[in-house]
């Protein structure tokens, strides 16, 4: 009866340690990461509404947030303001300029009339000389226009720059998601007063994390760049769920081996960290243990 016992609880054993995960039987164990991004102000302002709560699906390129504009669009307003008050002073040079060019389209005239004059000796040099000489006054205020023109657009182009940038600045009020991710932590609320460089929510794209691990040097020739491995994360106590990962870096140098490593002898051990990305079914969480078997 005694023996009959004993071998019912070694077989007892057997089952437990084989319904237990993946036992010792794992290459390497690590958790799991992802690439975290701080959506940060870019400028200054009252939030007027940020819709980016813990745990929500953000969109590439959808609007999450905006900052009060009210004091640029004024700017922006005065600044075409000044453009318009240029654009019609550019107008009256220009007005001034075709005046001037009849006026020595006229003298030009006149001036052939008298050259035909004093072919046949009915005009004299002095008449000639007076129009070659309104002539040369009138290409001068043509000049002296044209340098007024050139500084009315020089003027023109530094308000134009001034209003582009302003535009941006008022763009950048908008707080735009910049990838499809999902919301991790929210920093900032509706009225509040943000600065420039500020967090306002940070966001990972969770639809695949990987999973770093350890391993040491007798391990690295069995492994390279796109590998497959399997990887076991808890189910329950007792099960663990296998997913399928791809090995996409391993460390080219050593290091000892992290300090979440307890014991003292594995913490004195040389290992190289290798990162493994696993395709997330929704199961993966960052910082979840996990356990990997290199195929």
């Amino acid at each position: 009866m005694r023996k009959l016992i004993v071998i019912l609880i070694s077989i007892l054993t057997v089952i437990l340690f084989s319904c237990n995960g993946n036992g010792d039987n794992a290459d390497a164990y690590g958790n799991f990461e992802a690439t975290e991004i701080i959506i940060s102000s870019e400028t200054n302002g009252k939030l007027l509404f940020m819709d980016a709560e813990n745990g929500r699906n953000l969109k590439k390129g959808e609007l999450i947030g905006q900052i009060d504009t009210t004091i640029l669009q004024f700017k922006l307003k005065q600044l075409k303001a000044a453009r318009e008050e240029i654009f019609a002073g550019n107008k009256d040079v220009l007005a001034q300029i075709n005046v001037l060019k009849e006026q020595k389209s006229i003298l030009s005239i006149e001036q052939k009339r008298i050259e035909n004059l004093m072919t046949d000796s009915a005009a004299t040099a002095k008449q000639y000389d007076d129009i070659l000489g309104k002539i040369r006054i009138i290409d001068k205020q043509i000049e002296s226009v044209k340098v007024k023109n050139a500084t009315i657009l020089s003027k023109s182009e530094q308000l134009e720059a001034q209003i582009e940038e302003l535009k941006e600045m008022i763009n950048k009020c908008k707080i735009i998601n910049p990838i499809n991710a999902t919301v991790l932590q929210k920093y900032a609320e509706p009225f509040e007063i943000v600065m420039t460089g500020r967090p306002l929510y940070k966001i990972a794209d969770l639809s695949s994390l990987e999973l770093k691990v350890y391993v040491n040097g007798s391990q690295l020739s069995k492994i390279k760049i796109g590998q497959k491995a399997k990887i076991y994360i808890d189910k329950t106590d007792d099960e663990n769920t296998e997913l399928e990962g791809t090995i996409t870096w391993i460390s080219s140098s050593a290091e000892f081996t992290p300090k979440i490593i307890q014991t003292k002898e594995e913490r004195v051990k040389l290992v190289y960290a290798v990162k493994i990305i696993v395709k997330n079914d929704g199961s993966l969480k960052i910082g979840m243990p996990g356990e990997v078997v290199f195929n």
